[in-house]
């Protein structure tokens, strides 16, 4: 989904962990090692995500909203599609622009944080601040998780959008749909692990595909009324 906004993918190609080694950045151990690090990292990531806008994949889903009940699920931590204006969010991985004291969980937006050192601490208790991320060896939020396995169960159609569907637990919430009875349909520029299992591949990237989708969900509502 935020490929397209400029914002590089994990496992693609050009995936981030190509390049960086995620055992030096994105678990909790390393960040209690060298926690300057850490921030160094993830205030790069924050300003390239500051700078970045929702593209045309995002407003789509946002203006289906306008016609039906639309639940977003998603792994990206990038915080676009709530920018683009969709309502109903799970963020099964977290979300970079929140933050959050290790010690007493005050949570904190990335615009409040103050660096001292390289490193933000928390003005309540003077501890730690991370991102509100899920790092590699921690769970998924279980609320998040749990609302998203939720909304697959009661959708009638469910949509998997540039993912590469190798990443678990969140590579099961298509197949609880696919067993409640909801229509798969993928949008992705390859085929994926998920490909054969879906009722429909569109092999074409989400900025193009999902904005004639909502266009098409427009002229169904407007013959209906």
């Amino acid at each position: 989904m935020s490929a397209e906004s400029g914002i590089a993918t994990f496992r693609g190609q050009d995936g981030i962990w190509n390049k960086m080694k995620p055992e030096e950045l994105a678990n909790f151990d390393a960040f209690l090692r060298n926690p300057k690090l850490v921030w160094d990292w993830y205030k790069h990531r924050q300003e390239i995500i500051s700078n970045t806008k929702p593209n045309p994949a995002h407003l789509a889903i946002a203006k289906l909203e306008e016609y039906y009940d639309v639940t977003v699920v998603t792994q990206n931590i990038d915080n676009l599609h709530r920018r683009a204006g969709s309502s109903k969010i799970f963020e099964l991985h977290g979300n970079i622009e929140r933050n959050y004291c290790i010690e007493c969980r005050t949570f904190y937006n990335s615009p409040e944080l103050e660096f001292r050192g390289g490193i933000p601490k928390c003005e309540r208790c003077g501890g730690l601040i991370r991102p509100d991320v899920v790092w590699f060896g921690e769970m998924l939020p279980q609320d998040q998780f749990t609302g998203g396995e939720q909304a697959a169960a009661l959708s009638d159609i469910c949509f998997i959008v540039g993912t590469s569907a190798v990443v678990y637990p969140a590579a099961y919430i298509p197949f609880t749909a696919r067993e409640s009875g909801s229509y798969l349909v993928e949008i992705n520029i390859e085929p994926t692990e998920i490909s054969s299992v879906v009722n429909y591949s569109i092999y074409e990237k989400a900025g193009t595909a999902l904005p004639v989708i909502a266009e098409v969900a427009a002229e169904i509502k407007s013959s209906q009324t």
